[in-house]
């Protein structure tokens, strides 16, 4: 697998400071000010703005836990915007430093949902437009063949978007800002709410939630305060998925920063959820893509000398109990090409041996 040159590397950690400092001073300007608020026994950071009438409006930031949140709020400041050196570094990066760009629909999206506030209220992008900046995580070129898509997914834990007591903008308004044809898509059990959104064209946007309660759940949409009157449909395996993502750019315009999910997690999970994909029609499709990029990161991440990543992840995915080990068992023996099951031995391999786990406990 080819490494990406470290000057890009190192170009992509300073577009991502410079997009998350514009962010930053786009979503708290000066005159506001930062909150510490107690919630259910837990601190979070919140942004008061004056309205111009004497009153307030109140944002949510994040956990005061979360170090990089604190110290930004400690060291809060304007930044200058430099828009255009930011444009001419994600060019250099996509057409030389050999990064994905998304397409523009994807990248014109997840840019809108950004600036509503999606990631500050700790919304995660999953799936395939995900995949694309694993690429620059990870410092090694992506077959193109596994980052295309037609839809974008965004997932959000339950309980964070009932507690942060912060919203985005009505979701269709945001997305018809990108495209005026966006309209909801009646769900499948019938109920007047909407997990998804889908455009003239066809491009898709679905919202997704963890489930690790009763399976009655599963048809229907969970209410989510946090995402502009959308909801989300729960689905199993989805905690496992976005537990501890990252902050990384999608390499749109001036770059978009975005929270995806741990690679390592990522390709666990594509593991899981391929066993549980029909096959047939478009569920065929996607099962082959979810194997598919889950060998290319079986790869990757042990070219980049993380298989102790990935090997954390396996062990406590095995750990959940009976249901992941048998979706796991399958996916290895009836589901991985040959290459597929040999990269997963060897990053399996070196990864128990670097956690100290031998090759017969999972």
């Amino acid at each position: 697998m080819k490494k990406i040159d470290l000057v890009y590397q190192t170009m992509l950690a300073e577009l991502g400071q410079r997009s998350m400092d514009a962010a930053w001073t786009a979503d708290f300007p000066a005159e506001g000010r930062f909150q510490r608020v107690v919630v259910k026994d837990k601190t979070y950071w919140y942004f008061d703005i004056p309205d111009g009438s004497g009153g307030k409006s109140r944002r949510y930031v994040g956990p005061a836990e979360d170090l990089e949140i604190t110290q930004r709020v400690e060291t809060h400041k304007r930044q200058k915007d430099d828009l255009l050196a930011r444009r001419r570094m994600v060019s250099s990066l996509t057409r030389e430093g050999g990064m994905i760009a998304p397409d523009s629909m994807s990248g014109a999206i997840v840019e809108a949902l950004a600036s509503g506030g999606l990631f500050r209220l700790r919304g995660v992008l999953i799936g395939t437009v995900a995949f694309q900046t694993y690429a620059g995580l990870l410092g090694v070129r992506l077959p193109a063949a596994a980052v295309l898509t037609g839809d974008a997914d965004i997932a959000q834990d339950y309980a964070i978007s009932r507690e942060v007591e912060d919203t985005l903008p009505p979701m269709v308004d945001l997305l018809q800002e990108v495209d005026p044809s966006f309209r909801p898509v009646p769900h499948r059990s019938g109920s007047i709410a909407s997990s998804a959104f889908q455009s003239a064209t066809g491009y898709r946007v679905e919202f997704l939630t963890s489930n690790r309660g009763s399976d009655d759940y599963i048809d229907q949409p969970a209410t989510m305060p946090a995402l502009g009157g959308a909801s989300a449909d729960p689905l199993r395996f989805l905690d496992f998925l976005i537990r501890d993502p990252m902050r990384t750019i999608l390499l749109h315009k001036s770059g978009v920063p975005v929270t995806v999910p741990d690679p390592a997690r990522y390709a666990v999970h594509k593991m899981i959820v391929a066993t549980r994909r029909r096959t047939t029609g478009l569920s065929a499709i996607k099962r082959d893509k979810d194997i598919r990029q889950a060998e290319i990161l079986f790869e990757a991440l042990y070219e980049t000398r993380r298989s102790s990543d990935f090997a954390i992840a396996f062990e406590e995915a095995w750990q959940r109990g009976p249901a992941w080990q048998e979706a796991l068992q399958k996916a290895e023996s009836s589901m991985l090409s040959t290459e597929g099951q040999e990269a997963l031995g060897r990053i399996r391999k070196q990864g128990n041996k670097e956690i100290g786990i031998s090759d017969g406990n999972t």
